[in-house]
């Protein structure tokens, strides 16, 4: 049920989609890929879970969760029975910036499977039961992911690089703030958060523009914006330089170093992915990787990130090491993310980055899933309709000034936020100062 693409530059041209906005206001993009009868559709609105109340985190979460627990006219099980008799898959999930509705279905149940749609953006009924239901499945992952020492390092990092604001909390909210959201406060979200105005569909397959135009705006035309309502932005402050040190018995230290990052839309968001790809995100081919794992043989796994969202990003060192050799590796890192800040890289290491990343790239829609789901986020970020023709020559532009430049831009080591979970009595991290330096 997924479409391999051919060589890149064909594929790409393939893949340019076109874009129209229903009578709604939502955007739809269309990408016509033949190969199956088959359609892809990825809907992102803007929103997520930035937009939970104080002491009710977790809501647009759990709102997203029930859309496909029941509505109006089918019960949980029954929508169920519905899309497994279309041999549909149909799911949602939440980020801090969006609600995600993914759909595949036969292209000759297209208008069957876009009426099931409609339903659950038009007519979702939050039936008591399985509210309570999910709620419990909710908390039973929070307390799970409380177990995994990765996850505890992610979030405590989270909270101190990014506190009072959304990108600094779980989506999914706190036991406490799951427990607290009632049936009214799901129903106000889905009303007044579910919007088509903030609405993509990404549409890949077998089915024109005109075609799933004219279909969405049929099956939609309930689906109606009440009222002018202006997403406001997200407030973010980075936190300030701290360490850490969170107490598990556990044979291998959990360890995340980092900082603010740079939102997607950033102009020098391609120089600092190749710069980063150096330092720390290219496997077994970059510096930390060989100075942290090769040579002293103290990480199975080390690797560094931008992560960027529309309105913030983070930069973040992640890596596990015996307990005893937490405080040397963090050093390493720290010596590492200075020695390309003063001394740059090499043209090697620039155009194996650059060919990597420029080899891998369509590897990111080689099946109507990701290319839906690339679709949708070009759109999101404003990156243009022709960015999957455009990403290549950005990053064949990148130079090693630009390298440098970034690195010493956006890699700040006096910075840093240093979250160790270990075993404390026998992690060596006493070089670690109030203000997460060494």
């Amino acid at each position: 049920m997924t479409a391999i693409l051919g060589s890149q530059s064909s594929a790409q041209a393939r893949l340019t989609p076109s874009r129209t906005t229903l009578a709604n206001g939502a955007v739809v993009l269309t990408s016509e890929q033949r190969a199956l009868p088959m359609v892809t559709m990825s809907l992102m609105i803007a929103g997520g879970g930035r937009l939970d109340p104080a002491g009710r985190e977790g809501l647009a979460n759990l709102t997203a969760q029930l859309l496909t627990y029941g509505t109006k006219n089918h019960t949980a099980v029954q929508l169920g029975e519905a899309l497994d008799f279309l041999g549909a898959s149909l799911s949602a999930g939440c980020s801090e910036e969006a609600i995600t509705v993914n759909f595949t279905l036969l292209k000759k149940d297209l208008d069957e499977g876009l009426r099931l749609l409609a339903e659950v953006l038009t007519e979702a009924s939050f039936p008591p039961e399985e509210i309570e239901r999910r709620k419990q499945a909710v908390i039973a992952g929070i307390r799970a992911q409380d177990e995994q020492p990765g996850q505890v390092a992610e979030v405590k990092f989270l909270e101190a690089l990014f506190p009072k604001s959304p990108y600094g909390r779980r989506v999914e909210g706190t036991p406490e703030s799951v427990k607290s959201i009632a049936r009214a406060d799901l129903t106000a979200f889905y009303e007044n958060e579910l919007r088509p105005d903030r609405a993509i569909f990404a549409v890949v397959g077998d089915v024109s523009e005109k075609e799933i135009v004219e279909k969405l705006n049929a099956a939609l035309r309930s689906w109606q914006t009440k009222a002018a309502a202006k997403l406001s932005l997200p407030k973010v402050i980075p936190g300030s330089p701290t360490v850490i040190k969170i107490n598990r018995q556990l044979t291998q230290a959990n360890i995340i170093l980092g900082h603010d990052g740079v939102p997607r839309t950033h102009p020098d968001y391609y120089a600092i992915q190749v710069m980063n790809y150096i330092l720390g995100g290219g496997g077994f081919s970059s510096r930390m990787m060989e100075s942290i794992r090769n040579q002293r043989g103290f990480a199975y796994s080390v690797y560094s990130q931008f992560d960027p969202r529309k309105y913030a990003g983070s930069f973040q060192v992640v890596m596990q090491t015996k307990n005893e050799s937490a405080g040397e590796a963090i050093k390493i890192a720290l010596a590492d993310i200075r020695e390309i800040r003063e001394q740059g890289v090499t043209e090697t290491e620039l155009n194996e980055a650059k060919d990597y990343l420029i080899g891998s790239f369509p590897l990111r829609f080689d099946t109507n899933r990701k290319v839906a789901a690339v679709l949708s986020q070009v759109e999101f970020y404003g990156l243009g309709l022709d960015y999957l023709d455009r990403y290549p020559e950005i990053i064949r532009k990148i130079t090693r000034e630009d390298v440098l430049r970034a690195a010493k831009n956006y890699l700040h080591p006096e910075k840093l936020i240093v979250v160790v979970v270990a075993d404390q009595s026998k992690a060596a991290l006493q070089a670690l100062d109030s203000g997460g330096g060494l």
